[in-house]
């Protein structure tokens, strides 16, 4: 039996003032292996990045995991319009994935976690392996990419490819990549498959084969040294084989580690705003003469006033009534409450219970909503002071509030329907102080309440209406 050396590994390196890159040429009918680092990220940002995409990817509705490289379609095929390309994000995780290749040509850019990421690729041909498959090592090429990196690769169909992780018994994924495929008919593909992909019900894994066995198990077997197989190492903040690299290679794991655990803790998601809807927010200078709100506040001295409109156009409110809408609205301020203003809540909440004041986790102007309250309701279901419904359908409106030791508010909600595409919402607030810290109270927070409480609230419950309309 063979008796193995350690084997050490001599770098040439060069300096460069572009993007460190690498070409590995390929048979002459198809295109060679091109990989650039486009930049490198913060310290542990690959790890991080990796694991909040990889939750919006599960979430997506052409989500798939198989072979090991969960994916989603992003964009998909339109014949129709002469469009043959398609678009698909897709990870590879800490236990990286098997080689294998695609009939069609690929482009994609990717993201490294904090361990780095090794692209390993064979251009050994299919008539090469047939004669002897060790031919497949013979071709093999690796380029390691450093933790935390942008990268890009572009490789021609054909081409026997894996990403592994860098480091052995790493704890990062490999990266996460945006893949778009230039021509999803491109290669040679079945007549079944060229069928799939016309009706655009193709997937990553339905276009992938896996390399067949007795090859995979040449790899696998003790007698393979990748440490011989020719390595490109790219970089951009120190070179390999350096005591700074791996000084920076363990810095950006350990920063990975952390960051990934804090992704994990927090619910990934997104926001998507249109503005196919018109809605504009403005103060009213003073409380509309015919509002309910009158009828609360009377002729006493108010301490604090504000009133804000939202005027709703551009969608179809149909056979809506302004109660119905009005429904709608009060249930968005308890389903749609702006964070920031549950954070001042909560803030606000913790210092004045010690001084035995109201709290409650909502905004002053709609917080009577969660009252125990129930000998008046709107619709059976939100506890109000008042309310008044037109028989007209066309106007709705309810009264809010509540008594504390150092105010009265009294806040009203009320929905105005001008048209069938076009609907007035309406949130003011009045507050009477009842004692001399009741006027220290509102002159600290009514700039806020003002500027950004109050508006902030009625627009978050007009983006849940819209939401529930449409």
């Amino acid at each position: 039996m063979t008796e193995l050396c350690e084997i050490s590994m001599l770098y040439l390196t060069r300096v460069v003032d572009t993007f460190p890159s690498v070409v590995i040429p390929n048979a002459k009918d198809r295109l060679p292996i091109e990989v650039s680092l486009i930049a490198q990220l913060g310290h542990g940002a690959g790890s991080h990045l990796f694991h909040s995409i990889a939750a919006r990817q599960k979430a997506h509705t052409q989500y798939i995991d198989a072979l090991e490289e969960p994916s989603a379609k992003l964009g998909g095929t339109n014949f129709e319009l002469g469009d043959t390309t398609a678009l698909y994000s897709f990870v590879v995780g800490p236990q990286g994935h098997p080689f294998h290749r695609h009939a069609g040509h690929r482009i994609f850019t990717a993201v490294s976690g904090s361990g780095g990421a090794q692209l390993r690729f064979s251009t050994a041909t299919a008539e090469d392996m047939k004669i002897n498959p060790r031919k497949f090592l013979e071709a093999l090429h690796f380029i390691n990419i450093p933790p935390d990196c942008l990268f890009t690769v572009r490789f021609g169909g054909e081409t026997w490819h894996q990403f592994w992780p860098l480091s052995k018994n790493s704890l990062h994924p490999v990266f996460f990549a945006l893949s778009s495929h230039t021509d999803e008919l491109g290669g040679n593909l079945t007549d079944d498959l060229k069928a799939r992909i016309k009706a655009n019900m193709a997937d990553i894994p339905a276009l992938t084969e896996v390399l067949p066995e007795d090859i995979s198990q040449l790899i696998q077997s003790g007698n393979f040294l990748q440490e011989v197989v020719p390595t490109t190492t790219l970089s951009l903040d120190a070179p390999a084989g350096t005591i700074h690299r791996k000084v920076c290679d363990t810095f950006r794991g350990s920063m990975g580690i952390f960051r990934s655990f804090w992704s994990s803790r927090h619910r990934p998601g997104g926001y998507v705003s249109e503005t196919e809807i018109t809605k504009t927010v403005i103060e009213l200078q003073a409380v509309p003469e015919d509002s309910l709100l009158m009828r609360h506040l009377g002729a006493a001295k108010t301490h604090h006033q504000d009133t804000f409109m939202i005027s709703l156009s551009g969608m179809d409110f149909g056979d809506l009534k302004a109660a119905q809408i009005l429904e709608l609205l009060l249930e968005g301020f308890l389903n749609n409450a702006p964070r920031g203003v549950s954070h001042l809540m909560t803030i606000r909440n913790i210092l004045v219970k010690p001084l035995g004041l109201r709290t409650s986790p909502l905004g002053c102007p709609v917080s009577s909503l969660l009252s125990d309250e129930r000998t008046n309701m709107f619709v059976n279901q939100y506890p109000v002071l008042d309310q008044s419904v037109e028989e007209d359908g066309l106007r709705a409106a309810v009264v809010l509030g509540a008594r504390d030791r150092h105010l009265v508010f009294r806040s009203c909600v009320s929905v105005e329907k001008v048209a069938s595409d076009r609907v007035n919402l309406t949130l003011g607030t009045g507050v009477r102080c009842k004692n001399l810290f009741g006027h220290f109270y509102m002159s600290a927070i009514s700039l806020v309440h003002r500027k950004y409480i109050s508006p902030t609230m009625l627009r978050r419950a007009a983006d849940y209406l819209v939401s529930r309309v449409n």
